[in-house]
């Protein structure tokens, strides 16, 4: 586990950055926290890094957006969903084919989602400040927080 504290939405995203270059077609990133804690601020950083231009916003109202860049970034948000059944599995399944996939919210599919390669969770930490836990079984792809934020902490 790597925690690093950001003090703006753009520390945010440039935390996500570092991460998404090391990012590959079929990895699956799921973002968890509170409302407004910046969760699609994450998103939209790791999808500038990997080479989306346009707009990047939450699919919470249309569950899912699929994105052109270097690589197809997918982006769900699970926040309307209380588990997955197989159809609405079903639905969402396309948006894993060939892309760098995030999603919001994934406790609702948790034992229908693929394994993820990096699990993030944001917290308020007052005003614009966010806590940001990285946890994953691959280190290298953390390799280089240290750049985006020098309070970088490494834990069990």
């Amino acid at each position: 586990m790597v925690e690093l504290t950001s003090a703006s939405a753009v520390e945010t995203e440039e935390a996500a950055a570092v991460i998404a270059r090391r990012l590959r077609v079929g990895d699956v990133v799921v973002v968890s926290g509170e409302l407004g804690s910046g969760k699609t601020t994450f998103v939209r950083g790791a999808a500038r890094a990997l080479g989306v231009g346009g707009p990047v916003t939450s699919p919470t109202f249309t569950i899912g957006h699929r994105y052109t860049g270097a690589v197809d970034v997918s982006h769900l948000d699970l926040f309307r969903f209380r588990g997955l059944s197989a159809a609405e599995w079903g639905d969402l399944e396309p948006y894993f084919d060939d892309a760098v996939v995030f999603v919001e919210w994934p406790e609702a599919g948790e034992d229908a989602l693929p394994r993820p390669r990096l699990r993030v969770r944001l917290e308020h930490g007052g005003g614009d400040v966010r806590r940001i836990r990285f946890d994953t079984d691959d280190p290298s792809l953390l390799e280089g927080l240290e750049r985006a934020d020098s309070r970088v902490r490494h834990g069990d």
